[in-house]
């Protein structure tokens, strides 16, 4: 069999080329468009916007060969943005569609937090063989709802986010598609991919389920972050500290080696694995960079996403040319990621932005050509108690201040904390969505390593802040401190990172305790 993937150019597709590896395929690629005569099955990996991915296709010369491919019936399994180019056109893009599906992907309303990130439930509506009741991994803004028959003669699976009901999966003769990624679905992913390639797509002609909407299925995510950074023998390790501070007795804190704790963290059910770079490799041209080694070796055997922070930059080479960051973050989602998340830079973003300085940067530039869920804004906010109300956004904390002062205002850092700026949390997050950002990683310095909760306070303010999903950071010590955050800020995912180095507790256990109250996927 002659399985090809349509690889445009743009997005992480290492990941789906991992997956197809695990069922025990082999794979060539779409180069030309005479290579469509030689495609038994074709799958379409969905990464990247959907005006680019449609400007991509026309570039390539390949957008009329592939019509004519999927008009035919020939087998086509199409993930996220290859499931929305099916359709005429999106609210994201000017740029008309394939139109084999004759209806429109719009925008979710702004009732929660988009994207719609994590794990959701589907829910059939037809009888098939290759897609059975589920829950898998989406990363979306835009979605196609069922709005006349010919889109419920499509439809295959309906999920419901908030309070929209959208089609999660699509199929008609041959042609297969999904709203989620597979690829990033853990081993239930894996298997619906071997199905697709395995076996012939039977169409589903009844309907045998009514078209009612499901629940909202999302669950709460739980993510393991891994600190790394060369030691003093130039290995990359994984490290933590106090208040930033990761050196004991002059050395390096050695928890771990990254690739062999991220695959741990999937075994035990992470649901997102995340990379914080804390080295700076400045000497080193991009192409060998280390980050890119680990995620490329992780995603051979990890199958749920990955960020990766520090670095995201426009960067000088050894030899003296320079590299922007929209093509350092290119370099790593080829390696693997599916997410950058940008730090110090989105400070000094804001703070250009501020002065009037509204032109191209790092955040819209990989927004417009990725999406906005590929972009992270990590943030290290730290306490500054005030005897009243300044000119930024203050709180009135349930504890004073040393001096007694009865407000405080969060102000941003840069250099992992080293230096402070004159911005404030609620500025930079607010101003990050607005160019584009598609999720908040929300640290905390005054609770990094402390194990006593996460800052209700700070995360409550950002929560109000901005419409986009919010990952809570810095504090974590126990299971109870997860379902608190939830339960406390609504916030969508909470991240930790010593207490699952140190064996202190379990990713399986954060997840059983959480599951008391929440959706979760154990």
């Amino acid at each position: 069999m002659q399985l090809y993937l349509l690889d445009y150019g743009t997005g992480n597709v290492r990941s789906v080329i991992n997956a197809i590896k695990q069922t025990g395929y082999d794979l060539k690629y779409i180069t030309h468009p005479s290579d469509f005569a030689k495609a038994d099955k074709i799958i379409f990996p969905g990464v990247g916007a959907f005006g680019n991915a449609m400007k991509r296709l026309q570039e390539l010369g390949l957008k009329d060969e592939l019509i004519k491919y999927i008009k035919a019936n020939r087998p086509f399994m199409g993930i996220c943005v290859g499931m929305q180019v099916l359709f005429n056109g999106s609210d994201e893009s000017d740029e008309a569609g394939l139109g084999i599906i004759n209806g429109y992907v719009k925008k979710f309303k702004k009732t929660k937090a988009v994207p719609h990130i994590g794990w959701n439930q589907t829910t059939n509506v037809k009888e098939s063989d290759i897609l059975g009741d589920n829950r898998f991994y989406f990363v979306h803004s835009f979605a196609a709802t069922v709005t006349d028959m010919e889109l419920q003669d499509w439809c295959l699976s309906l999920t419901t986010y908030g309070d929209e009901t959208f089609i999660s999966s699509v199929c008609r003769g041959n042609v297969f598609a999904t709203q989620f990624h597979p690829e990033k679905s853990g081993r239930a992913g894996i298997e619906l991919i071997k199905k697709f390639i395995e076996a012939p797509l039977h169409e589903p002609t009844t309907q045998t389920i009514p078209f009612n909407p499901p629940k909202d299925g999302l669950t709460k995510r739980i993510i393991a972050c891994l600190d790394v950074r060369s030691n003093e023998q130039g290995d990359l390790v994984v490290t933590k500290g106090d208040q930033y501070d990761v050196k004991q007795d002059g050395n390096v804190r050695n928890l771990g080696k990254p690739v062999e704790l991220a695959k741990r963290y999937f075994l035990e059910g992470a649901d997102e694995v995340t990379f914080l770079n804390i080295t700076s490799f400045r000497d080193c041209p991009l192409e060998d960079t280390p980050m890119l080694q680990v995620l490329k070796q992780t995603s051979e055997s990890v199958f749920v996403p990955l960020t990766i922070g520090g670095g995201i930059r426009s960067i000088q080479q050894p030899d003296g040319t320079v590299v922007s960051a929209l093509d350092v973050a290119g370099e790593y989602f080829r390696s693997g990621a599916d997410k950058v998340s940008i730090g110090s830079d989105a400070v000094y973003i804001v703070q250009d932005y501020l002065k009037g300085n509204k032109g191209s940067n790092t955040i819209s530039d990989i927004s417009q050509k990725y999406g906005a869920q590929a972009v992270v804004i990590s943030v290290d906010p730290k306490r500054v108690y005030v005897k009243e109300p300044n000119n930024h956004t203050t709180i009135k904390p349930a504890k004073k201040g040393p001096n007694g002062e009865e407000y405080c205002w969060y102000q941003c850092t840069v250099k992992g904390g080293r230096e402070a700026r004159d911005v404030d949390v609620v500025q930079l997050t607010s101003i990050c969505e607005l160019l584009g950002a598609g999720e908040i990683l929300l640290n905390c310095m005054d609770h990094d390593g402390t194990n006593n909760g996460y800052d209700i306070e700070l995360i409550n303010m950002v929560k109000k802040a901005v419409q986009i999903p919010v990952i809570a950071s810095s504090g974590a010590g126990k299971p109870e401190h997860f379902t608190q955050v939830f339960n406390e800020t609504g916030v969508e995912a909470a991240l930790a990172a010593g207490i699952f180095h140190r064996n202190e507790v379990s990713i399986q256990q954060v997840k059983e305790h959480v599951a008391r109250d929440y959706p979760i996927r154990l």
